[in-house]
């Protein structure tokens, strides 16, 4: 048994894999209302974090999809279309592009500072 107001990371971690969907069998009958507090946090921020990173993968793919193709187009293709605007944010969205982007636009640009 813990004591009160301490709360224990591997009790949290089974709270927080239970709220992605894992068995609920699995879940600590002695879980405090500290660590079940601790597990929605740590659940919501992960969550928002997500969030935020699908929003900011949808940005990037909306600069470098500036415009339709025949036929699917190499990185190298996709980077010759954009304008020296989307390059620019292009380089704020480094961290979320996809690998074949973030190597084009470092072959092009070098990485960004800021990651």
């Amino acid at each position: 048994m813990s004591e009160p107001g301490q709360v224990r990371p591997e009790v949290v971690d089974e709270i927080v894999a239970v709220l992605r969907g894992a068995d609920p069998a699995g879940l600590p009958a002695s879980a405090t209302a500290e660590e079940k507090a601790a597990a929605k946090d740590r659940y919501l921020s992960e969550f928002v974090a997500e969030r935020s990173k699908r929003d900011r993968q949808a940005q990037a793919w909306e600069l470098l999809l500036t415009r339709s193709y025949d036929e699917p187009p190499t990185w190298e293709r996709l980077f010759d279309d954009l304008s020296a605007e989307a390059v620019q944010e292009l380089g704020g969205l480094y961290d979320v592009l996809p690998e074949g982007a973030q190597e084009e636009y470092a072959r092009r640009y070098g990485v960004p500072s800021a990651v």
